[in-house]
């Protein structure tokens, strides 16, 4: 249980970290941190805010398709991403500002292989995943998709709801929607092997 609940807390700060790094690099944030980042902006509230408000949204849908109930207890991994999310933006990385293209890139570059680890760690664990996960594994598990085409379904959906939101859309966007589901797909299975070996020796 120990490694479960820690590859489950690790794999979340980690995703929060690299959603962090992706927004500072300023190159365009993944499509569904756009959404998000302009719905701040548009409306209000913080980002991680609207992490969690979009992510409750998300639950209900998943059930939709699936055709089941819906997941309620993922309301506590939203809640521990949109919190965060925010703690990395607001608290740790509020004034910095990356002030050369080489920063940006390596700043975003970063983000992203943090979000794919992040998402393939906390996968493993079977906990409630979030929302915008449970969308890639029940479109995987309605129409037998693999992980990488049912990731990339829901980022680009969301790519196209933040467009009209005139949220924060660039290259970075183009590269996060069309690269991250990949790169989870590849790190699932060294992952669970990982993860498995761990919990032989606990």
């Amino acid at each position: 249980m120990k490694i479960r609940i820690l590859f489950y807390l690790i794999g979340l700060f980690l995703m929060g970290f690299g959603v962090t790094l992706t927004i500072k690099a300023d190159l365009g944030a993944g499509a569904w941190d756009a959404l998000n980042v302009g719905l701040s902006n548009v409306i209000g509230l913080t980002v991680g805010s609207w992490v969690i408000i979009i992510g409750v949204i998300l639950i209900f849908i998943n059930a939709l398709i699936v055709r089941g109930k819906p997941k309620l207890l993922a309301v506590v991994t939203i809640l521990l991403i949109g919190f965060s999310v925010d703690f990395w933006l607001i608290v740790v990385m509020n004034k910095v500002h990356l002030s050369t293209l080489v920063l940006q890139v390596i700043s975003l570059i970063a983000g992203i292989i943090l979000i794919a680890i992040g998402v393939a760690m906390y996968l493993q664990t079977k906990f409630p995943a979030n929302p915008i996960d449970q969308l890639m594994i029940s479109l995987h598990e309605r129409f037998h998709l693999n992980f990488m085409i049912a990731k990339t379904i829901g980022e680009v959906t969301a790519l196209i709801l933040a467009f009209i939101l005139q949220g924060p859309i660039g290259i970075g966007t183009i590269i996060i929607t069309f690269l991250i589901g990949p790169m989870i797909q590849w790190l699932n299975k060294p992952m669970t092997k990982r993860y498995e070996l761990l919990l032989k020796k606990s």
